[in-house]
């Protein structure tokens, strides 16, 4: 399953989750579905302003595949 999505966190929105602080995030998808994973795979889309863009996040059996920045 493919769920499409955008972001907008700033670098100082993302640090919490950076630290371990908070494991997962939650988004909306852009058909309006709800999808919740661990922000560890958040990192390696952080830049100095943060993480933003359009993404595609990848499961199987509600198993993490991949989430790739699309921009």
């Amino acid at each position: 399953m493919k769920y499409y999505f955008s972001l907008n966190i700033s670098r100082n929105e993302f640090l919490p989750y950076y630290q371990g602080q908070i494991y997962s995030i939650v988004v909306k998808t852009n058909l309006g579905k709800t999808v919740q994973f661990p922000a560890m795979h958040l990192r390696s889309h952080l830049t100095n302003d943060g993480v933003y863009g359009n993404f595609c996040l990848e499961t199987n059996n509600n198993k993490f595949l991949s989430l790739i920045k699309l921009n």
